[in-house]
């Protein structure tokens, strides 16, 4: 029998010290809760409706906007367009090259005909659509500047603007059907960022 109380003992000694553990006397052990009986720690009582946030927190320099403006999004829309028009421009060339082959068999000449069609249409694509978003940023991000607002007004004036000089090389008549094929698109675009905007208004107006 060994008292691990006694003096002699070193009381962190005994069996526990043999497994590798310890032992601590009473007063060692005062004021340590116990597991299952102590209440949540006050760093740990969180309310949890204040780790479910609604809305997205970011943290903004001073005076910074929470929406990316037109000149980060020129980046964007002049490589998409350039993709897409690429993309697009693959399966019209793909598709004049099979055509205009037809005649001809599964050969060594129709394939590299087939492939001068696919990246002369893939090229002549992707730079028309680059060159239709590159004038709309510029004009975007000019309007942007001048009026001091970011609206859609910016967004149908770019369209109509970038349509009229796209077409230029037509005459008056070219850039007259240019800036009303701009205006039309513009809109359309402006019309479906805002449908949401517009369906709410519009329900919560029939509720008086």
């Amino acid at each position: 029998y060994m008292d691990n109380n006694a003096p002699g003992s070193g009381g962190k000694g005994g069996l526990g010290s043999l497994f590798g553990g310890s032992e601590y006397s009473n007063t060692e052990l005062a004021g340590v809760p116990l597991t299952g009986m102590s209440p949540l720690s006050p760093y740990l009582n969180v309310d949890p409706r204040y780790l479910l946030q609604g809305t997205d927190e970011f943290i903004l320099p001073t005076g910074a906007s929470k929406t990316r403006g037109r000149f980060e999004l020129a980046f964007f829309t002049i490589g998409g367009s350039c993709i897409t028009g690429a993309a697009f421009g693959t399966v019209n060339g793909l598709r004049m090259g099979l055509k205009e082959t037809r005649e001809m068999g599964w050969t060594k000449p129709r394939n590299v005909q087939i492939l001068n069609m696919v990246t002369r249409q893939g090229a002549s694509w992707a730079n028309t659509l680059g060159s239709v978003a590159l004038l709309y940023s510029i004009f975007g991000v000019a309007i942007e500047k001048a009026r001091g607002a970011e609206d859609d007004i910016n967004t149908m004036a770019a369209g109509t603007l970038t349509g009229m000089l796209f077409k230029s090389t037509g005459g008056l008549k070219g850039v007259a059907r240019g800036g009303l094929v701009g205006l039309a698109m513009s809109g359309a675009y402006a019309l479906y960022s805002n449908w949401d905007h517009i369906r709410g208004g519009s329900s919560s107006s029939s509720l008086y």
